[in-house]
């Protein structure tokens, strides 16, 4: 159950929606009543209507933190209806306002939401990702009653996966929270959940104590959806007493609270808990009622394609065994003989039936985990490809915003003669040798902390101080660039026809640029700039063996590496430009590995060629 404790007040609902209907009142006010109508409503029709109300208005006078109210409202609402996918569309226009203002508040209140949503749908590795987002950031604002609320809710995902001693942990810190702020309300959920653990446990009495408790407290506050849940646990627990009709009552008024406040998912499960009651209690006839409707409000919650097929196969075998017992009721009035063919045709059917529904739930199973395995596949390729910041933000948004950076050190290399020898070399080889080479350098990259940008053809490009901007990324392009020139050298050492001695020229330059990603079916993660032409005038300036270095680059880095002026040369479009040669590090400025080791590994290398 996703508890919402920020509180809501009808009694105040009904009073402003009088005012609002009288139209007594000045045009500045009207997006301060739509907003109190929105978040107090009970009533999830006029909830929404409210809220869309709130947001044609807010737009048009361009009021952010209306609008944001809006949408986070049109939000509840809809999970309030069941429709999820609605829902989290509409938290997610709220989270992209509440960013633009970079309101930490609003954006941990928008997370919890969204973890809700996760949560109702059975997500339980995004709903605890984003409960704990929501945390961290109403821990930093110091928004008591919302940080209450998310700690609340994220106890309550851990206990619906089982884990019911850290769902208490986060239920007590709740719980002192709302003490300290003598929050009534929040405390009669705490109270309620605190009990739904001791049912888990088989420890029924104190259960009950505390869901009576609870229910009790919010129904002196209004508040009906946590009511439904706590209902429905109440009857299973008298279901384990055997105490049936109570059981029964206890269902019954759920269903009730449910209808009246049109809570689609509480519907279906009260539906749900009636049919299981009369099952026990042996009547088929309304059993099946009652799991008809569940299915149909559950289909109506939630579409995923697995759990509407289980329903259907449920809801087929259901129908077959009731035109089972039909036929079985018409042939008793005529001999005992057909009763008995019909009684060995329909105890055939159920298990052939019971045997399809085993299947399909291992098939499901079985097609999850492949999805599951897919999903990691399409999360590992998209790291391969951007920065994690940029994939994480294009998965949220489905687009990425670019970004300036005002320092960035950009590196290109390239090897001279390529294209000669790559005339005499099957395109299997010269793969393979490209492959040898890049490989080397992605791992030089990550050992300093650089982004690979791209390659084209013989060409590496690479950048540092980015996608998160750092003081020192000069200094480790410049010991990327001598590891990468020293490990071409020794390469040269072992040449054989099939591994040709290739000479690389590398080009640096630092300076502001522009970052983002390109493309919307094949994406790439680019920078551009004058910054990255210089870089690459660099390398084409640069001699064989040789790092070539702008005068920018040279400013950061002159007091930790020896390097020789140049003079001023001539560069396309550019003019005379000031260039340095890299000759080394001033002292040792990083440890490799051995170069005795590093040798051995590429004779190795080159032998098993």
């Amino acid at each position: 159950m996703s508890n919402n404790v920020i509180a809501q007040n009808q009694t105040l609902a009904d009073s402003i929606e009088a005012i609002y209907i009288s139209g007594n009142f000045q045009s500045p006010d009207e997006l301060f009543l739509l907003k109190e109508l929105a978040e107090n409503h009970l009533e999830t029709e006029k909830k929404l209507m409210f809220s869309n109300k709130l947001i044609e208005l807010a737009e048009r006078r361009a009021a952010a933190t209306y609008l944001y109210s809006g949408y986070l409202q049109k939000g509840n609402a809809l999970r309030l209806k069941g429709d999820h996918s609605e829902a989290l569309e509409s938290y997610y226009h709220g989270a992209t306002i509440a960013e633009k203002q970079n309101s930490k508040r609003e954006l941990g209140l928008i997370d919890v939401a969204i973890a809700d949503v996760y949560s109702l749908t059975g997500d339980h590795e995004n709903a605890v990702k984003n409960y704990l987002a929501a945390i961290n950031l109403l821990r930093i604002v110091d928004d008591s009653k919302g940080l209450g609320s998310a700690l609340l809710n994220i106890g309550d995902e851990y206990f619906n996966a089982g884990k019911l001693d850290s769902a208490l942990v986060y239920f007590q810190e709740a719980k002192q929270i709302f003490h300290s702020l003598d929050y009534e309300i929040g405390e009669a959920y705490v109270l309620g959940n605190v009990g739904l653990v001791y049912a888990q446990r088989g420890q029924n009495k104190i259960a009950e104590e505390k869901i009576n408790t609870a229910i009790a407290l919010l129904e002196k506050h209004g508040d009906f959806y946590p009511i439904c849940v706590y209902l429905t646990y109440m009857s299973d627990i008298y279901i384990e007493k055997g105490e049936e009709e109570a059981a029964l009552d206890f269902a019954f008024r759920s269903l009730a609270l449910a209808k009246q406040y049109e809570l689609k998912d509480q519907v279906s499960q009260a539906n749900l808990k009636l049919s299981e009651i009369y099952e026990v209690l042996g009547n088929h006839k309304y059993s099946f009622v009652h799991y008809r409707q569940y299915v149909k409000y559950k289909d109506s919650v939630n579409n995923i394609s697995n759990v509407q097929q289980m329903a259907n196969l449920k809801t087929d075998f259901e129908i077959s065994q009731k035109q089972i017992e039909v036929d079985l009721l018409y042939q008793q009035k005529r001999n005992q003989q057909i009763l008995a063919i019909l009684s060995l045709l329909g105890l055939l059917l159920i298990a052939v039936l019971a045997f399809g529904l085993f299947k399909r739930n291992k098939f499901i199973g079985e097609t999850n985990k492949v999805i599951e395995k897919e999903r990691m596949r399409s999360e590992k390729l998209l790291l391969n490809i951007l920065p994690e910041e940029t994939a994480q933000e294009l998965k949220k948004y489905g687009k990425v915003k670019a970004q300036k950076f005002e320092s960035v050190t950009v590196l290109f290399t390239d090897f001279m003669g390529f294209s000669k020898y790559s005339e005499n070399l099957s395109p299997e080889k010269l793969v393979e040798i490209v492959d040898y080479y890049y490989s080397k350098f992605d791992e030089i990259m990550e050992k300093y902390d650089l982004e690979k940008i791209k390659t084209i053809g013989d060409a590496y490009m690479c950048a540092g101080g980015l996608p998160f901007p750092t003081k020192d990324h000069a200094r480790k392009m410049v010991l990327a660039a001598l590891e990468i020139s020293k490990f071409v050298r020794n390469s040269n050492k072992f040449v054989t026809p099939s591994h040709p001695r290739l000479e690389i020229r590398i080009g640096v330059n630092t300076g502001a640029v522009v970052a983002g990603v390109v493309g919307t079916k094949k994406i790439a993660y680019d920078v551009w700039g004058d910054s990255v032409n210089i870089a690459a005038r660099m390398e084409s300036n640069s001699e064989p063996g040789r790092i070539n270095i702008s005068a920018n680059t040279y400013e950061i880095i002159k007091d930790d590496f020896n390097c020789s002026f140049r003079g001023e040369i001539a560069v396309k479009s550019k003019g005379k430009m000031r260039m340095y040669f890299v000759e080394g590090p001033k002292t040792t400025v990083d440890s490799n590995s051995s170069e005795t080791g590093q040798l051995e590994n590429i004779r190795m290398e080159v032998i098993k060629k």
